[in-house]
């Protein structure tokens, strides 16, 4: 068995939106520069501030007829799924079936959990069932839930989605039960902190389980998070993605970044991503590690130095 992925590449932006006008100009950009997706990460308490990734994605979708929108990934088990799915299921209406529900469960902020009562053992058995219940509630029917943390009557969830059965439900996470979750419920994988090595051995394993459990998929979706940035070398570029890094998830990245990070001139950035492409990436999530006046450059130079050189994808 082969996952049926998709043809060619497709570029989407990592970005934040912090406010009404940078929503504007973010999405606005994003779509003159031709880039194909905008997505947002999600936190409830991170150790910089953070909005939900929701209610700013239905702000930038009123700027955009063209662009796809994405959750990079929502941590699904610090909410009941129920009033989840109707929130992803409004935005995909608003954006007229242009969603990606990316999942995830997080769990390197522990507070995070603990301020949602959330018991911090449970994100993964939660996260399984939160996706069963998501994608009952997309049928419009009627459905019910008898599950162990989010037991309900029959009810209809009314209007469904806008794309039939919900937007395609990706799952990250790198754990051997992260992508076996992701290969018995997912419509996809979005990845992060993974090279292309442990890339094309994440869909191997997913692979394995799906063909396990008699699961067949008309598509699979692929994307990675990839935090990159372009300068004229990579001992320029690698000093400031390195502070911000370390600066945003509040440790020595140092490692972290040498490890998973696209750094370099432009061919440095494109000969990384094509790695990523040749073990199975068909949806690349830029992210540029910069400080906050240089991100403009960076998202202008990735689009006009990098993507041109991997067309050939």
């Amino acid at each position: 068995m082969n996952l049926p992925l998709e043809a060619g590449m497709r570029f989407g932006l990592m970005t934040e939106l912090p406010d009404r006008q940078t929503a504007r100009a973010t999405t606005e950009l994003a779509e003159r520069l031709g880039y194909d997706s905008l997505w947002l990460g999600d936190h409830l308490a991170f150790t910089q501030p953070i909005l939900d990734p929701l209610v700013r994605l239905s702000h930038a979708a009123a700027f955009s007829e063209r662009l796809t929108f994405g959750t990079a990934v929502y941590l699904l088990p610090l909410r009941h799924p129920v009033p989840v799915a109707k929130q992803v299921a409004s935005l995909d209406v608003i954006t007229e079936g242009r969603l990606i529900f990316g999942v995830g469960i997080g769990g390197e902020f522990p507070n995070e959990y603990a301020a949602a009562g959330v018991p911090h053992n449970e994100r993964g058995a939660r996260l399984s069932e939160g996706m069963r219940v998501l994608k009952k509630l997309w049928t419009g029917d009627s459905a019910a839930n008898d599950g162990r943390f989010y037991p309900f009557p029959p009810v209809q969830m009314t209007p469904p989605p806008h794309q039939a059965g919900g937007p395609p439900l990706w799952c990250g996470g790198r754990s051997k039960a992260a992508l076996e979750r992701a290969a018995r419920l997912a419509d996809g994988y979005v990845s992060y902190v993974v090279t292309p090595a442990q890339f094309r051995e994440a869909l191997d394993t997913i692979t394995a389980a799906a063909e396990a459990a008699g699961r067949e998929f008309a598509r699979f979706g692929t994307g990675h998070l990839l935090f990159a940035r372009i300068d004229d070398s990579y001992e320029q570029a690698y000093e400031v993605a390195n502070a911000e890094l370390s600066a945003r998830y509040g440790m020595d990245f140092s490692r972290a970044t040498e490890r998973y990070c696209a750094l370099g001139t432009a061919e440095d950035v494109a000969e990384k991503i094509a790695a990523y492409h040749a073990a199975g990436l068909r949806h690349v999530l830029f992210d540029c590690v910069s400080p906050a006046d240089q991100r403009l450059e960076q998202r202008i130079r990735f689009a006009e130095q990098v993507r041109p050189l991997l067309a050939s994808l």
